[in-house]
């Protein structure tokens, strides 16, 4: 099985990779199970509604609710499907402070499957800020000031994952993607 994970900031392109990896692997008659976070369950849904709310209570239920639908994916979905992507999964860690972000990274990405197959898509703040300037509800980071300090935070804590840029066409990213996607399976069929 493989486990991807896309992760990146609030208009990355998270979505939008996801479905083509997931167009990919069911091409060559693979079984795919996409999940997005937070997602449609109740934790999800929770999430989602604390998102859109302000102040440290809602970003700590957010957290929380986060977490908790993020377990329930890997319950439920892990080791389901010849692939299992992960739309945004360590990258939440990202949204909290500094110090504490560094601390739960690496005590989750030491407890929570991981794999060669991680993406993090990034892309300037400003362009993120452009992106997501006509949502309707916007959640409580989705501001340049907050995504720019979002992204220096996951840029600092990122280890070993797959920083695929996303301000570039659209065919450019995909064809990045594509190649790392082509070495990996490569390796992993050795």
């Amino acid at each position: 099985m493989r486990f991807i994970v896309v992760d990146g900031l609030d208009g990355a392109g998270k979505d939008t990779h996801a479905k083509f990896i997931a167009e990919r692997y069911k091409a060559m008659g693979e079984s795919v199970i996409v999940r997005t976070h937070p997602s449609d369950s109740y934790f999800g849904r929770k999430a989602k509604e604390s998102l859109l709310g302000r102040g440290k209570i809602n970003h700590l239920k957010a957290s929380i609710f986060y977490f908790l639908d993020v377990m329930n994916s890997l319950l439920r979905h892990y080791k389901k499907a010849d692939n299992v992507i992960f739309v945004r999964y360590l990258g939440g860690v990202f949204y909290l402070p500094f110090s504490l972000a560094k601390i739960l990274y690496k005590f989750f990405s030491t407890i929570l499957p991981t794999s060669e197959y991680m993406f993090f898509l990034d892309a300037e703040p400003e362009v993120l800020a452009q992106r997501i300037a006509n949502r309707e509800n916007k959640e409580m980071f989705e501001n340049i000031e907050d995504l720019r300090k979002v992204r220096e935070r996951a840029l600092k804590i990122l280890r070993g994952w797959h920083i695929v840029r996303t301000d570039r066409e659209i065919e450019e990213t995909r064809a990045e993607i594509e190649k790392i996607l082509e070495e990996l399976d490569f390796i992993r069929r050795m």
